[in-house]
């Protein structure tokens, strides 16, 4: 079997996947649905450089990621527009801003499945903007992460003291847009009329999220940024890297 390129648009580069990986990514996807009892599961494709999200830089935004993708050739190109999103003049600059190496640059890309999120949230193991690490800042809103952390919706958000888990502050938004699945992918849309004005979870679940973050600083040695999701009430932990706005204690 030859090698994969991109499909569905331009070629973004001469990447390629090769065949053996390409083997290898189609049954590491087929045994994935036969998990899920389905032969075209929905992954998310998320793009993380070699030397991403250490203490002092968060490429956070910077490489691209992928959501609601189906199908193996789908996966396939999504794989290759991560590797290409290294070189993106955004990134870039955002290397040479912390002196980074521009050398031989290197991404790692992680298909997992994609959990449907009724509500998607960003929790910082310290307050970003004052460096209290005593607080827990949690911005939460409806739909899939990408509007939360896009920018493009006014989230709910909450403040937690750590020693005790009690929430100190709240503040709930009128959130007017939220991310949801398509096919093949994922558009902005108005959140219904009647959820605008209404907390996206209870403060059972927003402790449950503040108590997340506290149990995964123990476990990694730092304030961690965290996106998480709910979903029929479950929470799912999607992503873990450090606060980097943090000053050395």
């Amino acid at each position: 079997m030859g090698a994969r390129l991109a499909t569905g648009q331009a070629p973004l580069s001469s990447l390629s996947i090769p065949s053996d990986l390409f083997d290898r990514l189609v049954d590491a996807y087929r045994r994935l649905g036969d998990l899920r009892q389905t032969p075209k599961v929905s992954v998310a494709v998320r793009s993380s450089a070699v030397d991403e999200d250490s203490s002092g830089a968060s490429f956070a935004g910077q490489h691209d990621t992928f959501l609601n993708v189906v199908g193996e050739e789908s996966v396939a190109d999504a794989v290759v527009r991560c590797w290409s999103s290294v070189s993106n003049p955004y990134a870039l600059e955002y290397r040479r801003q912390q002196g980074l190496s521009l050398d031989s640059l290197k991404i790692a890309v992680l298909v997992q499945q994609m959990v449907p999120a009724d509500v998607s949230a960003v929790v910082f193991g310290a307050n970003p903007v004052t460096g209290d690490r005593d607080e827990v800042v949690i911005n939460i809103s409806w739909g899939l992460g990408e509007s939360v952390v896009g920018g493009t919706v006014s989230p709910d958000s909450y403040v937690v003291r750590k020693r005790d888990l009690t929430v100190v502050t709240r503040n709930i938004a009128q959130k007017l847009q939220m991310t949801v699945r398509v096919p093949g992918g994922t558009r902005e849309a108005d959140v219904p009329r009647l959820l605008q004005t209404q907390p996206a979870v209870n403060e059972e679940q927003v402790i449950d999220m503040a108590r997340l973050a506290v149990d995964l600083e123990k476990t990694m040695g730092w304030p961690v940024d965290i996106e998480c999701a709910y979903h029929t009430g479950q929470l799912y932990l999607l992503q873990c890297r450090p606060v980097t706005t943090l000053s050395s204690p």
